[in-house]
């Protein structure tokens, strides 16, 4: 048995959909067919731009004590009964499933799935979506979850820098300048990130770590501006950590030569 009536009408890579589930076909299943595990993106969060596509695996395992006859799954954003956001393959595409090495009752079932912020995803779209996964076995066990597991979907985030004067004497302050930018899937482009903490580091010449000097909350239009003494040689630039719904982004390293003077 498989249940899957409400959405069977949907095709393609990737589309939005009004999916309409009822409770009782939310979560439903029979025997001993199990969800051993579900992985998006290697377990990473999904980071998309303004425009560019982003291509993600979806990996779920699965076992059953008669062995795996196919296995079908796909992602959603919002509520399962009214989700806003889809990705996947249609409803009647099942995965590509491989029995685990010299096991018969496990399989590894996986997919690609290519998301377009230009044709599909919003603002609203970011943070947690779900996973939803079907899946027969040989004995015509079944299991069907609505949520068999979640991952976050991010706006990718953009960092410039600008260290000025440059040469400096030693002793003497520097500006350093930039912008925090994310990615607008309202309008595919990439938009300033305000109120939000940036560290500005620096990177001794001839080293490769960066050292956090101060942090700077980023103004209108994303806008980081701060000052610093210019000690040695080396490289500034800023680093923004991320949250739930916008990625981490590190600037290039500005090189400043110090001089004496």
């Amino acid at each position: 048995m498989f249940i899957r009536s409400a959405v069977a009408a949907l095709t393609g890579a990737l589309c939005l959909s009004a999916l309409t589930v009822t409770t009782a076909d939310a979560d439903a299943g029979q025997g001993d067919t199990q969800v051993v595990q579900v992985v998006v993106n290697n377990g990473n969060p999904v980071v998309v731009g303004a425009t560019a596509t982003k291509t993600v695996t979806l990996s779920i395992t699965v076992s059953d004590n008669s062995g795996i006859k196919d296995a079908y799954g796909w992602l959603y954003h919002g509520s399962f009964d009214n989700p806003d956001g889809f990705a996947g393959p249609g409803s009647d595409t099942p995965l590509d499933c491989t029995p685990l090495a010299g096991s018969a009752t496990t399989s590894t079932c996986t997919t690609s799935i290519v998301i377009d912020p230009n044709a599909t995803l919003i603002n609203a779209n970011a943070g947690t979506w779900h996973v939803w996964t079907s899946v027969d076995a040989v004995d015509f066990d079944y299991v069907q979850k609505d949520s068999a597991s979640t991952f976050l979907m991010k706006r990718a985030a953009k960092l410039t820098a600008d260290a000025s004067p440059e040469p400096v004497v030693v002793g003497k302050t520097i500006t350093v300048k930039g912008a925090l930018n994310r990615a607008n899937w309202d309008n595919d482009t990439y938009g300033g990130y305000a109120g939000h903490a940036v560290k500005l580091q620096f990177r001794k010449a001839g080293t490769t770590t960066y050292n956090t000097v101060k942090t700077v909350t980023s103004s209108a239009g994303g806008a980081l501006k701060t000052t610093a003494t210019a000690s040695v040689d080396g490289y500034w630039r800023w680093s923004f950590a991320g949250t739930s719904t916008t990625a981490a982004a590190t600037a290039t390293g500005d090189y400043v030569d110090v001089t004496t003077g």
